[in-house]
């Protein structure tokens, strides 16, 4: 018989409890984010400050539009977060079938700031979202906390910039 497969590092997470999704509507300013992806590491010194519109759809899927600037130009990233059976949890499907991202709402105070899980194939990142571009020092602290406990550390956790914000987009310049 074959071993069970590895739980995956996402399953350990506990979704954020009696959260209301129509609390995480509205603007989110990305804090900071941990994850091993390589590009983030070798680009991490041109990190943009990026903004997250949250709209709630039919009452369970996130209408997610993040806006941030390359080659100093304001874009806008649309995406659609679908909910699963489980209360807190995602599913962001790519464009191939194989392709998906599993997200789970870790822990949040809707007021005022919001941790994301995201997990592709067997990679986990985690963000810190906040309703202002600068959170509390406790804030801080408990996402550098959920980084450890997900087995990230401090040498791929980046803080984003918290000035030169993109609020819009034009037309020409939406990545659907």
């Amino acid at each position: 018989r074959r071993p069970p497969p590895p739980q995956s590092p996402l399953e350990k997470v506990a979704a954020q409890e009696g959260l209301s999704l129509q609390q995480l509507s509205g603007k989110w300013f990305l804090v900071g984010m941990a994850s091993r992806c390589s590009y983030l590491a070798e680009h991490s010194h041109q990190l943009e400050a990026t903004v997250v519109m949250v709209t709630i759809l039919d009452g369970q899927s996130l209408a997610i539009s993040t806006f941030r600037k390359l080659d100093r130009m304001c874009w806008e990233i649309k995406q659609l977060y679908l909910p699963t059976q489980a209360p807190g949890r995602f599913v962001l499907k790519g464009h191939r079938k194989s392709s998906k991202v599993d997200v789970v709402v870790g822990e949040a105070d809707p007021s005022s700031f919001i941790i994301l899980y995201y997990q592709t194939g067997r990679s986990i990142s985690v963000k810190l979202y906040g309703r202002t571009s600068l959170v509390s020092d406790a804030v801080v602290d408990k996402f550098e906390q959920r980084v450890r406990d997900v087995g990230l550390s401090e040498d791929v956790t980046y803080y984003f910039p918290t000035y030169g914000f993109c609020d819009s987009a034009d037309e020409f310049h939406v990545l659907d």
